[in-house]
């Protein structure tokens, strides 16, 4: 396996914060991202490699293991206990690998390079033996609210390979899927690895969404807050009329069940639709209903 530096990827230091990775980490994936770059296929290589470097640098545990590894930081545990057992078979000598190889040439005779003594075989055909699973593959999606009010499908490209998804209505921002088997190749004939689908939802509504609840403020006319009317509300699948009761205060909730956002993967489920209704005060009033509220304030005050 080609060393790729991740750090290099992402354009920052070894001593780079999560936070820090993670800005330089969502500023490529944007500038690489497939649906910005179609038929580019430099484009379509980096925004892989900037989603591989992700998923090994902004996990803290796997930041570890590729520090001290490299390019065979998935096999970590493997080494180590390989290398705990070496050291047991090889009783007296202490520190380091029996023989005294280093890392590089432990990992060498662990896969398959110059054969050494191991516990009574050779290394490499044990190192040869053994089946990795291949590296887990990250990527964002991104949709508007709206694409994900109803389930939908979308075809994305991951290593020239075209994807097509069943996007379940209710997904929420952040939510993580995965695709098993679309990740990189195993070693010595090990599974392939998976691919995990990141969702950023955008909204540009004017719906607030709290899970799968919605908010929205609505005007009300100072006249039908005072008299009762009736309004039409927008909601996400179409208008509705309501009835304002006589003295609606400014501030007044609302509850229209069952039209909020849908549930995640239950059918026919949805949550509730909350509007705060905003009492608008009249401006620029002609004489005559700046008239008719003087008499209104005189006999309010008798």
């Amino acid at each position: 396996m080609e060393y790729i530096d991740y750090y290099k990827v992402l354009g920052v230091k070894k001593d780079a914060t999560e936070a820090e990775i993670k800005k330089a980490y969502r500023k490529l994936a944007r500038k690489h991202h497939p649906d910005i770059n179609p038929d580019d296929k430099d484009a379509e290589k980096k925004f892989q490699q900037v989603n591989e470097a992700n998923q090994v640098l902004s996990d803290s545990e796997n930041r570890k293991k590729y520090d001290k590894f490299g390019k065979d930081w998935k096999h970590a545990e493997e080494f180590d206990k390989a290398g705990q057992q070496r050291q047991y078979t090889r009783s007296g000598q202490a520190g380091g690998f029996a023989g005294g190889g280093d890392f590089s040439d432990f990992f060498e005779s662990m896969f398959g390079g110059q054969p050494s003594s191991f516990g009574g075989a050779s290394s490499g055909s044990w190192g040869r033996s053994r089946q990795f699973k291949g590296q887990d593959y990250q990527a964002e999606l991104r949709l508007e609210l709206r694409d994900v009010y109803k389930t939908q499908k979308r075809t994305i490209t991951v290593n020239n390979k075209n994807i097509r998804l069943t996007i379940p209505a209710g997904v929420a921002n952040g939510q993580v899927i995965k695709i098993a088997g679309y990740g990189g190749e195993g070693a010595n004939g090990g599974p392939k690895g998976d691919l995990y689908i990141t969702f950023t939802i955008e909204n540009r509504t004017s719906f607030q969404r709290d899970g799968d609840n919605l908010y929205a403020n609505v005007d009300v006319d100072l006249y039908k807050a005072v008299l009762g009317g009736e309004i039409t509300v927008s909601t996400f699948d179409g208008k509705v009329k309501l009835k304002v009761p006589p003295g609606t205060q400014n501030g007044t909730k609302v509850k229209l069940k069952g039209k909020g956002f849908p549930v995640y993967k239950k059918d026919s489920s949805f949550g509730d639709l909350y509007l705060t209704y905003q009492v608008a005060i009249p401006t620029k009033l002609t004489e005559k209903e700046e008239e008719l509220f003087n008499e209104l304030a005189k006999l309010s005050a008798s």
